[in-house]
């Protein structure tokens, strides 16, 4: 697959698109068949150190109280636990931690994603729990702020209250 120049200079400056330009997604799984081992999706070797491995997402916050409302009652996460260190949700499957910090560097790019089957339905259920989605200039976005990627992937940004850049995309 070659990779889009336009998906290529987001990926590598901005963060902005969600998958590197040399993954194909269409030999990505859409749900856990019972295969132990995935087809490798990047250029490489066939062998993964942590390929078979559960991932672990991340994301920091400044108020914990704040980011408890807006991950689990406006994106309606389960929340698993919460310490002095992290909230801990299960995103079908996936751990998230949304760990507290001091201090946050805001990050442009996207940090978290989200692969979903209706963009459209989605992006409107966003809306109206009042997260707004984000237009970037020079990006042919429609008046819902997504955005058609060149592999056929649409795309849509929106910001936790921490100002992390956070992402829905249907391929």
């Amino acid at each position: 697959m070659l990779p889009c120049r336009m998906t290529d200079i987001l990926w590598r400056n901005s963060g902005l698109a969600t998958t590197p330009p040399w993954v194909d997604t269409s030999r990505m799984t859409k749900g856990r068949s019972g295969d132990t081992q995935p087809e490798p999706t990047l250029a490489g070797p066939t062998e993964s150190i942590l390929g078979a491995q559960q991932l672990v997402a991340f994301v920091a916050t400044r108020d914990p109280n704040r980011a408890k409302a807006f991950y689990r009652d406006t994106l309606g996460l389960h929340l698993v636990s919460e310490d002095q260190f992290a909230l801990v949700f299960d995103v079908a499957g996936t751990m998230l931690r949304v760990t507290s910090a001091q201090e946050i560097a805001a990050a442009e790019y996207t940090v978290l994603g989200w692969q979903v089957p209706d963009i459209v339905q989605t992006a409107e259920n966003l809306q109206k729990a009042h997260v707004e989605l984000k237009r970037y200039g020079g990006m042919q976005q429609d008046e819902r702020g997504i955005w058609n990627s060149p592999s056929g992937a649409k795309v849509a940004w929106f910001k936790d209250p921490d100002g992390n850049t956070l992402s829905i995309t249907q391929f």
